[in-house]
């Protein structure tokens, strides 16, 4: 199988060759979904459940003609319709059925929902600074990046005992998808803010039996051009 990104004459040695990493892997093909009249405008999108517009449709299509060229088994997704229909592009061009997975939900933003970072900063001030340093504080009436961060792990380990040594195209949203790089980094809360992923971009994290993981590819966007 040809590994996202690479083409098959430049597919390099598996992760496990060289970390001492044990078993065959899970790989999560992450894929953010399209765009939406909230994303588009900048606005907090976390609970609320606008659809993709017409680009976010054609960007949809443009990362299932994409994975279309790759090998994977299933498709998994966010509940919310955003997400949802990204997920079906994908999986009506690879003949698979979804399967949705409420802990892949966005974040919930609580007052700050529809909101510009401006706009929430302004209402907000004191907690808005808050719940930028420190992932244990909420936005009001919202879910914190540590709240999120649980809720992901017991997610990703759903995702591991259901589809182990697969290859799964996971539909989320930024958030998700980032703390889900975070894990298979190791990393700390800070890389939330340092990673930055665009609509309908492609990202690849795999996680291994013995607890390794490694991430092949962040932030891909290069299907996007096609459309």
């Amino acid at each position: 199988m040809t590994s996202p990104g690479l083409s098959s004459g430049a597919q390099t040695a598996p992760p496990g060759a060289w970390s001492g990493a044990i078993g065959e892997p899970t790989r999560f093909l992450l894929l953010r979904h399209g765009q939406t009249e909230l994303s588009a405008r900048r606005r907090y999108s976390g609970r609320g459940n606008p659809p993709l517009t017409a680009l976010g449709r054609r960007q949809a299509m443009a990362a299932a003609t994409r994975l279309s060229t790759m090998e994977f088994q299933a498709v998994v997704c966010s509940p919310l319709a955003r997400a949802r229909q990204t997920a079906d592009a994908v999986a009506g061009l690879a003949g698979v059925p979804v399967v949705e997975f409420p802990g892949l939900i966005e974040t919930d933003f609580g007052a700050w929902e529809g909101l510009t970072f401006a706009e929430a900063a302004a209402r907000d001030p004191g907690p808005h600074r808050a719940w930028l340093s420190d992932p244990a504080v909420p936005p009001p009436g919202g879910e914190s990046f540590d709240q999120v961060s649980t809720r992901i792990a017991e997610t990703r380990d759903e995702l591991l005992a259901a589809y182990a040594g697969a290859t799964i195209v996971v539909v989320s949203h930024v958030t998700p998808i980032k703390t889900l790089l975070r894990m298979a980094l190791d990393a700390g809360p800070s890389v939330l803010f340092r990673l930055h992923l665009d609509l309908a971009s492609l990202s690849t994290a795999e996680f291994y039996p013995d607890g390794h993981s490694s991430v092949r590819l962040v932030n891909d966007t290069s299907h996007l051009a096609l459309f």
